[in-house]
């Protein structure tokens, strides 16, 4: 079994191989979860090794699976701390209007953290500018922007009385902000059906009108690129040209050819997937971090058969993994060599009905099918909470969040199987 440091040096590294040196203590070997776990454990089940990143009081969330939280080797995250009400302490969960949720990064080297944002109103976004070490947030309709390395905050854009929007991503050098902007009519829907099983259903049965949008950084120019009377969503630039952007026809999927782009050059929209049977569904996509693909999760039919695709931005080749209906996940990523994937895995609640997914799984793609790795049993985890994974910056762990302490927290497990 591995061994840890002293106290020092028990602060993992992430971003590279940590060196361990012998002494008297041990990792303990422990079931994952159902109970307050140590900062460093072994997955009885999977023997892989797990830390715990989030180390502050309160709840933790690392970004959505397609959100790079990277800078170099420093991650951003938020953290909702207790506060304090009329002298009784109360501990928020995490969630987009958490009063005391700040913005966060923490160093993969040492674990230290380091708070950004000090703001009195709740905040959304999670859109780093990877470029320029700049995280950009939103307060009502106004955007503000934060230095990752100057720790200074400044307001960067107010929306309009006539174009209240919000921006989900920025572009590859770092010159526009995007989003979408939804109408007012749904709005009430939401409002009246907070529940997604309430209101997904009810926005895209209305066939309200949305709006694509940037917002040039420098100028403050705001372009609005598209309209169309479709639910348009998951709206992301491109990891590499920054002329491009991909986003989707929102809806239950087995209604809707989700992924598409626009070329903000010339506005040309261009569908990346084209269902071709009856339920067919595919979505949570994410871009390649060469920019040259598109990754998805492709069924065919729902429910039925699974794969994880990837299609060619310039030529519209897909090249597919399949796997077992266990190993499905509601989200993948991959490596920058695209020759890993991870997946987070599902409860039986999920479109795949897996009676065991609960997992976090590595993938290694061989011949037209993913063989698979459990990682870490999520047995303990309420998947109303998605994991979202990420591989680290060196690509050796895979980073999730989970609430199988109680709590939400940011975890990362060690790709390499301990050798106990």
């Amino acid at each position: 079994m591995k061994n840890t440091t002293s106290l020092l040096c028990a602060l993992l590294v992430i971003g590279c191989i940590p060196c361990l040196a012998q002494t008297s203590f041990t990792i303990p070997v422990l079931e994952t979860g159902g109970q307050k776990m140590p900062d460093e454990w072994i997955d009885k089940d999977t023997h892989h090794r797990i830390i715990r990143i989030s180390r502050l009081p309160g709840s933790s969330l690392s970004f959505y699976f397609h959100n790079n939280p990277f800078y170099g080797n420093k991650m951003v995250f938020y953290n909702s701390q207790p506060i304090d009400l009329a002298g009784v302490t109360k501990q928020e969960t995490y969630s987009g209007t958490a009063r005391n949720k700040q913005i966060y990064i923490v160093d993969l080297a040492t674990l230290k953290p380091e708070q950004l944002t000090n703001q009195a109103s709740s905040m959304n976004g999670e859109i780093l500018d990877r470029k320029n070490g700049i995280i950009y947030y939103q307060i009502k309709d106004s955007v503000f922007a934060v230095d990752i390395n100057t720790k200074k905050n400044w307001l960067v854009y107010v929306f309009p009385e006539d174009f209240k929007a919000s921006i989900t991503t920025v572009n590859a050098n770092g010159s526009l902000l995007g989003g979408a902007k939804s109408d007012d009519k749904e709005k009430e829907i939401l409002r009246k059906n907070p529940e997604k099983s309430s209101y997904f259903n009810l926005i895209y049965d209305a066939k309200l009108p949305r709006t694509l949008f940037t917002v040039d950084i420098k100028s403050k120019k705001l372009n609005k690129v598209f309209t169309d009377s479709a639910w348009l969503n998951h709206v992301q630039f491109s990891s590499t040209d920054p002329g491009i952007l991909m986003f989707c026809h929102e809806g239950p999927w087995h209604k809707v050819d989700r992924i598409w782009t626009i070329n903000l050059k010339n506005n040309a929209i261009k569908l990346m997937h084209k269902r071709t049977m009856d339920m067919e569904i595919a979505g949570h996509e994410w871009p390649s971090a060469d920019g040259k693909k598109i990754w998805f999760d492709l069924q065919k039919p729902r429910g039925q058969t699974f794969f994880v695709a990837g299609v060619d931005v310039a030529t519209g080749v897909e090249k597919t993994y399949q796997m077992e209906r266990n190993e499905w996940s509601i989200h993948f990523n991959c490596t920058k060599d695209e020759k890993l994937f991870c997946g987070d895995g599902g409860d039986p609640g999920q479109v795949a009905k897996a009676p065991d997914g609960r997992w976090i799984y590595l993938f290694r793609p061989n011949g037209d099918r993913f063989v698979s790795e459990k990682l870490v049993n999520m047995k303990n985890h309420n998947y109303r909470l998605e994991p979202n994974v990420h591989f680290s910056p060196d690509e050796k762990w895979v980073i999730f969040r989970a609430n199988f302490e109680g709590i939400e927290n940011i975890y990362a497990v060690e790709l390499q199987k301990d050798t106990q």
